[in-house]
This record gives C-alpha cells, sequence and structure tokens, in this order.
C-alpha cells in the first residue's frame, strides 16, 4: 500500500516512518472500520458524501483519494492529541443538483480506493481503506402515509415500494427515520435499518406524541453502502 510523502525541513519523509511508537510499518494497524459512501436526496435535489472510521485512538488522520491527492486532514492537538479520537462521522455539504450536477459530483470524487492513513497515540502507524463507487439506487416510492396526512399516533405505517437491484449491485438494506419536528435539543429521532425485501414498517407509538409533525425518510441502500433518499411529513392526531 502506498505511504504518502510529505516534505520536512527539505526532506521527503514517508509519513510512516514519522512515527515514534514499536511499531514498525510491516507491523500493520488497521482500522476497524472505513466507510465513503454517496448520499443522494431525490426529494431535496441535493447530493453529498459521507465518511465514517473507527479504530484504536489516533491522533493524526489523512485521507487520499484514487490518485493520490490528499483531501482531509486531521489532527488533534493539546488534550485531544493526549485522548486521541476513534469513531469519526461526517457529512459533507449537499449542494443542489442545479448547482452541482451528479457528472460534475462524480468528476469531483472519482471511483476507486480511498486510502485512510493515520499516526495512533502511541506514535503508530495505522491505515485503511474504503471502495468507493457511482451505484447509486433508485428513490424508494412511498405508499404511506400520504404526505401532509392526518395520522393516528397509535398505528402509523410507513410502506414503499420494493427498490430495484441498480446495476452491478444490489439492495441489501432500508433505513427508516421519523423526526420530530419541534426544535428541541436533543432532537427526538426515530431510525430503523431493516433488511431487503421489507417494505414497511410500523412507528412505535410510544416515540409518536398526540397532536405533534414529523417528517420521515425512506433511505434504499445498496451494497457498497451508497444510499438514496425519499423524504416526506405527516401529523399526528390530537
Amino acid at each position: 500500500m502506498r505511504r504518502q510523502s510529505i516534505a520536512l525541513t527539505g526532506l521527503v519523509v514517508p509519513l510512516a516512518a514519522l512515527v515514534v511508537g514499536s511499531g514498525a510499518p510491516d507491523d500493520e494497524i488497521l482500522f476497524a472500520q472505513t466507510h465513503l459512501i454517496i448520499e443522494l436526496n431525490d426529494t431535496a435535489g441535493d447530493v453529498g458524501v459521507q465518511v465514517f472510521l473507527d479504530g484504536d485512538p489516533w491522533r493524526q488522520l489523512r485521507v487520499f483519494n484514487p490518485s493520490g491527492r490528499r483531501i482531509l486532514e486531521i489532527r488533534g492537538t493539546g488534550s485531544l492529541e493526549l485522548q486521541g479520537l476513534t469513531e469519526l462521522f461526517f457529512e459533507s455539504s449537499e449542494p443542489p443538483l442545479s448547482e452541482l450536477s451528479l457528472e460534475e459530483f462524480k468528476r469531483r470524487f472519482p471511483e476507486g480506493e480511498y486510502e485512510f492513513e493515520g499516526i495512533t497515540i502511541e506514535g503508530d502507524f495505522i491505515e485503511g481503506t474504503a471502495s468507493f463507487t457511482h451505484v447509486i439506487p433508485d428513490a424508494p416510492v412511498v405508499l404511506s402515509p400520504p404526505e401532509g396526512s392526518m395520522q393516528n399516533a397509535a398505528n402509523t405505517v410507513i410502506s414503499w415500494l420494493d427498490v430495484a437491484n441498480p446495476p452491478g449491485s444490489e439492495i441489501t438494506a432500508y433505513q427508516v427515520i421519523v423526526t420530530d419536528l419541534v426544535e428541541v435539543f436533543p432532537k427526538r429521532t426515530f431510525s430503523v435499518h431493516v433488511p431487503a425485501g421489507t417494505t414497511s414498517m410500523t412507528v412505535p407509538a410510544e416515540f409518536l406524541q398526540l397532536g405533534a409533525d414529523y417528517e420521515f425518510e425512506v433511505l434504499a441502500i445498496e451494497a457498497g453502502g451508497n444510499q438514496t433518499i425519499t423524504a416526506s411529513f405527516f401529523s399526528t392526531m390530537p
């Protein structure tokens, strides 16, 4: 696997050679998880990427695209450098497709292997890869509840049509997210993943309140993790 080089006091030094712990570059320490996916919101008409990683405590992280260009660098300092980071999740901005077309987005984030390279709090080299594709599922067609409808809080069912497998991949799961629109912190959200082939979900009565407004999303997720959202909303009867 490539080791990114950086300039240091006039010399070019591999990142792996900068570690000061006992682990040598041949003693591979791998991130437990490294993911880079596309999220397309078909209802809002926008697109972005999401990054997730998890692993041993680290103090420095770099991510490189398939061409070897660095696209992200994070470094903990002070107390965070001592404590270290483990799990990390973030989303890019999601410009509307009218401003950033899907074709332009794909050029900005090419398919291929993205490399994650870091330094643990002990000074060892840690790495991982994420396979990134442009396979994007079709948007789920929501059957119920009708948009803007009034629902019985004790029996609200969200249902949708099964999404066809995209070329070169398959639908592996759906995610249903229901969000209370009341402005509170933390936001009251119900979220669940269900396996492919499941096309309905009853929202727990314990989550819903009487006379409240809710947004809901149904996400189709393909084998590589890319996902497409259909969003809508409903209210519950007083």
